[in-house]
């Protein structure tokens, strides 16, 4: 009896169906946490990434309705909403009537908004290189040419 005891204990388990540590969406998930983290320490600023990724988009394409920006941004209706409802409460951005719909509002960055989106634009950029550090030239090009594939 102690044998099969024995033998028992030698037998590996099967593999079970569905492993986290392989799928993608918890990898993408600690990526991001990690990603998170160096955003959080060397942005330079109390920025969350959802604002700094309206501030540098409307610094890259200028004033544009909160809609379209939402669109630019990847955020949903009230995500966006909230983001510039707390970027206008610091003086980052304003709105104004779209001169060529006045149903239309149309949010930029303010003078102080624009002075921060140029001074924060460096320590985004280490931040992204931070971030993919661990991998060389080839294989940062490859991972972004597969996670756009992806989008």
């Amino acid at each position: 009896m102690a044998r099969s005891v024995t033998a028992k204990k030698n037998v590996k388990p099967a593999k079970p169906p569905y492993v986290l540590d392989e799928q993608v969406g918890f990898i993408l998930r600690q990526v991001w946490q990690r990603h998170s983290s160096i955003f959080s320490r060397d942005i330079g600023t109390n920025l969350t990434p959802t604002q700094w990724a309206a501030l540098s988009k409307l610094a890259e394409t200028g004033p544009c309705s909160q809609n379209q920006l939402g669109r630019l941004t990847a955020m949903d209706v009230a995500t966006i909403k909230g983001v510039i409802d707390r970027l206008t409460a610091r003086g980052l951005t304003e709105t104004s009537q779209d001169p060529e719909d006045g149903r239309r509002l149309l949010v930029s960055l303010t003078r102080a908004g624009q002075q921060l989106a140029e001074k924060l634009a460096p320590n985004a950029i280490a931040i992204t290189r931070e971030t993919l550090a661990p991998l060389d030239a080839k294989e940062r090009e490859l991972l972004m040419a597969l996670l756009n594939k992806l989008r």
